[in-house]
């Protein structure tokens, strides 16, 4: 196993650090086991080895990824004590998901090791694996989301704008949008954003961002979904229609018969299928608040995740006032609740109504209903309950 420490030190060394995340801080929590879960290409491995460059030399670390063939016989215990016997403190494992038995495993690095911290990654579908109870009293469990409009515009213009609370953007979206707009142009922005500033591979190359986001599409249907859901290889095809379309078709209220029919799954499966897609990070379900969200529960209405999957999947069925919407239930459901309403487009935590447009809609729709509000796209400024669409691209 030495030859294994070897190699995760070389490999921490050759690995640039092009964008460090908020999300970094994280790992100085006390926390002794932390998992980090995310969608594929929201940057989980860079976030490890970005870690393993910026903590102090004298830590002993070692770095692995789990869906190396080399670990199909090597549990993570026997790994775990060989290296604390060498001065070892930090483990970071990759794609834990991949390994038979890890939350067993992980649970019992945690209980004999107290001088070890283990930070781990594993996929936005985690817990359908229903593993994660041995860990629950253990290890702390975050979300990586794609990157935030403002993290976008952070990396590409040099600035550090924070994050702000939804309800300082209510009260104070004047005062804020004037203070962004003094350093960067959001309207221009936005439109980079919204066509591929989502998944950080953008940074190695604008030219081949498109292919490799269908690369990773790909990957999520025809290895993750099934290796997590158990679903039969010969239903990847059927996934795939599926999603197709609901991409040329998004935003839609859909048809769970007519699905089921053009499909040729059952509606229960078709049900599941949509869910698995989801929790994956490839479509967006909105739920009525009225209603229970479970796996067979009927969403009111389909998203894709994010406008970049729009560009890539259907870019010629690409509707504006979908992205738009798209866009704004991206960035706020990342640490807020978004449901379905009987009024309007998006009704927030229960509380907050919206209803989103270009510059020049107007609030028919909401009129006379308290705590409601107007996100508008092309606009720098907004007025009373007006609200530039891009400024809720900075709640995280």
């Amino acid at each position: 196993m030495k030859e294994i420490f070897e190699i995760s030190e070389r490999l921490i060394d050759l690995t640039s650090v092009k964008f460090v995340r908020d999300f970094i801080r994280l790992f100085d929590h006390p926390d002794r086991m932390i998992g980090i879960k995310g969608g594929r290409g929201t940057g989980k491995t860079t976030l490890l080895l970005q870690y393993a460059k910026i903590i102090s030399p004298e830590i002993r670390k070692i770095y692995i990824s789990l869906d190396d063939i080399y670990f199909s016989e090597i549990k993570l215990p026997e790994l775990a004590d060989e290296f604390v016997k060498t001065g070892g403190t930090l483990m970071l494992i990759d794609e834990v998901h991949r390994h038979r038995n890890w939350s067993q495993e992980l649970k019992n690095i945690y209980d004999r090791y107290p001088e070890l911290k283990v930070i781990f990654t594993g996929s936005s579908m985690l817990h359908l694996t229903e593993k994660t109870a041995d860990l629950s009293r253990r290890a702390v469990i975050y979300n990586l989301p794609g990157f935030s409009l403002r993290e976008y515009i952070n990396i590409t213009s040099q600035t550090s704008f924070q994050p702000f609370l939804l309800q300082e953007i209510l009260s104070d979206h004047l005062k804020i949008s004037k203070l962004i707009r003094e350093q960067v142009k959001p309207i221009q922005k936005l439109h980079e954003y919204l066509e591929y500033g989502y998944y950080p591979f953008f940074l190695e190359s604008l030219e081949s961002f498109p292919l490799k986001l269908r690369e990773t599409i790909n990957v999520v249907l025809e290895a993750e979904i099934p290796y997590l859901t158990g679903i039969e290889r010969t239903n990847i095809d059927k996934l795939k229609q599926l999603l197709y379309i609901i991409s040329v078709s998004v935003p839609f209220k859909p048809n769970i018969q007519r699905l089921s029919e053009r499909t040729g799954m059952g509606k229960n499966t078709l049900k599941a299928y949509l869910h698995y897609l989801n929790e994956a990070c490839i479509i967006h379900l909105l739920y009525s608040e009225k209603e229970g969200i479970s796996l067979l529960t009927k969403p009111e209405k389909i998203y894709l995740h994010h406008p970049n999957l729009q560009h890539c999947i259907a870019s010629s069925h690409a509707d504006l006032g979908n992205i738009r919407e798209s866009f704004f239930l991206n960035q706020v459901s990342q640490n807020h609740t978004v449901s379905y309403p009987e009024a309007g487009d998006f009704l927030v935590d229960g509380n907050f109504l919206f209803e989103i447009g270009g510059k020049n809609k107007g609030s028919d729709q909401i009129r006379n209903i308290n705590n409601s509000w107007l996100a508008l796209d092309d606009i720098e400024t907004g007025l009373n309950n007006s609200i530039p669409l891009w400024l809720f691209g900075f709640l995280y």
